[in-house]
């Protein structure tokens, strides 16, 4: 099989209001190379889960990619489960890193989307519980709580080479 032009369009996604982004092969596969080292610096490592608690937008694509970098095994939260079915799925898969979105936009309005992790986050809280890390993609510019030391900026982790 032939390897496909770089410059060649891979990923078109259409989202909220007027939203159209268009990514290359080439700019795909070199946004999932700097996902995969930035997970790699928080300790991700081949057979480590990653939990992806996203919205269908291209960073779920990218985080994919970097988890088969990796030889990690992506594990997908759903935006439509509830913080007790969230916490549960934390507490039975022993994540460290999830990459979650600010909110999300659907059925026409904006929704939380990290809120609702952190307060799964909250109910796994244990003594000896694993130390996570949140990886935040900036998706609708909302203000979000943050918790100094476990969460990060995806734009910000990709950046740091």
């Amino acid at each position: 099989m032939q390897e496909p032009d770089a410059s060649q369009v891979a990923l078109t996604w259409s989202g909220e209001p007027g939203r159209l982004e268009e990514l290359t092969h080439g700019m795909l596969l070199e946004q999932a190379d700097r996902a995969a080292a930035a997970l790699a610096r928080y300790g991700v490592r081949a057979g480590d889960r990653v939990a992806v608690h996203l919205p269908l937008v291209p960073e779920s694509v990218i985080a994919t990619l970097a988890c088969g970098r990796l030889e990690a095994i992506r594990t997908t939260l759903p935006v439509s489960l509830t913080v007790p079915e969230l916490a549960a799925r934390i507490r039975e898969t022993g994540i460290r890193v999830l990459i979650t979105a600010d909110a999300a936009f659907w059925d026409g309005a904006t929704r939380p989307v990290k809120p609702i992790l952190d307060h799964a986050l909250a109910r796994t809280a244990t003594a000896g519980s694993p130390q996570h890390t949140v990886l935040v993609v900036n998706r609708c510019s909302r203000p979000v709580s943050w918790k100094p030391g476990r969460d990060k900026w995806w734009h910000e982790a990709l950046a740091t080479d």
